[in-house]
């Protein structure tokens, strides 16, 4: 073989599998920005109905192509404790499903008409300012990329078959026994451990397939293979996560592991099968029929048998484990244990792969806004108590100073992972969705301020040993309460998201009233302190804490300006 023979394989082999790869993010990228709202509604769908788990994250995983992002999205939400270990393995046995979408996409011989695909395709996307008409264009464009990859892919390889060197290579891994299929599945895996793209790993088993290096039984334990290797990112994805969120990652990959461990002894059954599946539905001929394009020979027929080994391989795994969710989540419980020592969920579910699934990770970044707010309400709560002449407790305002600081990282985070989204390719609305997520990670960040202010100055009347007068102490519970009242309204309203005329017009009156109390609250001291029941050094520590309530109160009410849409 000549140095330019070998050149122009390596150019297109290497250059097809870029552009393949480039056409999946592109695919990805506008199926997500145009299925956002939709995507969100499905990660918020996830009940404890094992056929509802199964359905979004078959769902999702087709949206986003990647069952590898579905996965270590779930590993991220169980780890912040916002799902539980038996409501993400049915999400996680759908997501083996959905992302067989791309293997069907790549099955059928549309190669020829990649590059025109795509070159229309952009033309729309650059010269179009809609964004649904801009991300429709993307996925067409992500389209002919993947066929315009795999044409190159299978050009690149062409050479190489009757080559007497080569194929001797290739004939060294065959499925033509059963030692011969573990031998595939092993390759299978590594390479698409190495790659961590399965979707890259099946598109070049469908290239090898499609020009005769290798026989479908061959390519079938390949994907086998690739179902185990995919599963790697997930596991890398749980280190430094919780035992639960560990668990997560564990059952992925047992799931994919022990679903080749029972196929591959049927695997001189299940491969006919595909064949019958193939002829019957399809329409098409067995995958070793050759076809004639352009003086050369192909086997065009073995990609759609590749799809339908990759789909049924994955349904059949779902129904066979299903049943047995409660089970196997004991077993992966007994598996990996809890630590001794108890674990402290962290912000790890924002993490810098959910990037590349933006609608994913805002949905994430607001269940986080969600708990901050709780967190705000709790701080707020827990110093109720302080609101007496009793020495305050020690214990629980360091509690309250050290919330304060954990809400200061929170944010941090927050912001750092919005911003890194908003640097992506987006819609406008999930745009404006994130700014509006940066507004109320800042305002709950200042109620906690408040709220830590409210905890200095009462432990400074201790200091000073000055007291609430009884009339003082009553109007300011009363305050507390209110205010307090309306922090509950706003978690609520943020846990629903709710954007209606009705809620914003109720959050003005009742903000109002906050104000009005907070007033009164002050002419009554006022006249405290004028008729000398109140000493004047106190006035000053009182009127701040009044005013503390009244600021959480505008702040809470500027999240509710965020959740309608207001300025």
């Amino acid at each position: 073989m000549t140095y330019g023979i070998c050149l122009e394989m390596f150019s297109c082999v290497v250059g097809g599998l870029g552009i393949f790869l480039f056409g999946m993010k592109n695919m990805s990228e506008g199926l997500q920005a145009i299925s956002g709202d939709r995507l969100r509604r499905m990660i918020g769908a996830v009940t404890d109905n094992r056929l509802m788990g199964v359905g979004v994250g078959a769902g999702v995983t087709a949206t986003i192509q990647s069952s590898s992002a579905t996965t270590v999205m779930l590993v991220s939400m169980v780890n912040a404790g916002l799902m539980t270990l038996k409501q993400a393995i049915p999400v996680i046995f759908g997501a083996n499903i959905g992302t067989t979408l791309t293997a069907w996409i790549m099955a059928y011989s549309l190669t020829k008409y990649g590059l025109p695909i795509l070159g229309m395709a952009a033309f729309f996307y650059l010269f179009t300012k809609g964004d649904r008409v801009r991300f429709t264009a993307m996925i067409i464009m992500g389209i002919g990329m993947i066929f315009f990859g795999m044409e190159l892919m299978t050009k690149g390889l062409a050479p190489i078959r009757g080559m007497p060197e080569f194929e001797a290579a290739f004939q060294r891994f065959t499925a033509d026994n059963y030692f011969g299929v573990i031998k595939c599945v092993l390759v299978g895996a590594l390479v698409t451990a190495i790659v961590q793209a399965s979707a890259a790993t099946i598109g070049m088993t469908m290239a090898l397939a499609n020009v005769g290096l290798i026989g479908f039984p061959t390519a079938a334990a390949l994907v086998l293979g690739e179902n185990i290797g995919t599963t790697v990112t997930a596991f890398f994805a749980s280190f430094g996560t919780t035992t639960n969120a560990k668990r997560s990652a564990y059952a992925h990959m047992l799931f994919n592991t022990i679903g080749v461990l029972w196929i591959t002894p049927l695997f001189f059954v299940y491969t006919p099968f595909i064949i019958w599946f193939v002829k019957t539905f399809l329409g098409g001929d067995a995958p070793d029929v050759p076809v004639m394009i352009n003086g050369e020979q192909t086997f065009p027929h073995a990609q759609r048998a590749i799809a339908a080994t990759h789909s049924w391989f994955n349904i059949a795994n779902v129904l066979v484990f299903l049943p047995w969710v409660g089970p196997y989540s004991r077993f992966l419980i007994w598996l990996l244990p809890e630590k001794a020592k108890r674990e402290k969920p962290k912000l790890t579910f924002l993490d810098m792969r959910l990037f590349d699934a933006p609608a994913i990770g805002i949905q994430q970044s607001y269940k986080e806004l969600v708990r901050t707010s709780h967190i705000c309400r709790n701080m707020l709560r827990n110093f109720k108590p302080f609101m007496t002449n009793a020495e305050p407790n020690r214990k629980i305002a360091e509690d309250i100073f050290q919330k304060e600081n954990d809400l200061d990282v929170i944010q941090k985070e927050i912001v750092e992972f919005i911003g890194e989204i908003l640097t992506g390719n987006i819609p406008h609305d999930l745009m404006q969705n994130a700014n509006g997520q940066i507004r109320i990670a800042d305002e709950l960040e200042s109620i906690s301020d408040y709220i830590q202010g409210l905890m200095k100055l009462r432990l400074k009347m201790q200091e000073n040993n000055q007291r609430f007068s009884p009339k003082g102490l009553e109007d300011i519970n009363r305050l507390h309460d209110k205010v307090d009242e309306y922090l509950g309204l706003i978690n609520e309203a943020l846990e629903r998201e709710d954007s209606s005329p009705e809620y914003f017009s109720e959050m003005q009156t009742k903000g109002l009233a906050v104000t009005t109390l907070m007033k009164e609250c002050r002419g009554n001291h006022l006249q405290r302190v004028s008729d000398g029941i109140v000493n004047p050094i106190m006035s000053l520590t009182y009127t701040d804490m009044l005013t503390a309530y009244r600021r959480i109160k505008d702040h809470a009410f500027n999240i509710a300006e965020v959740l309608v849409g207001e300025k």
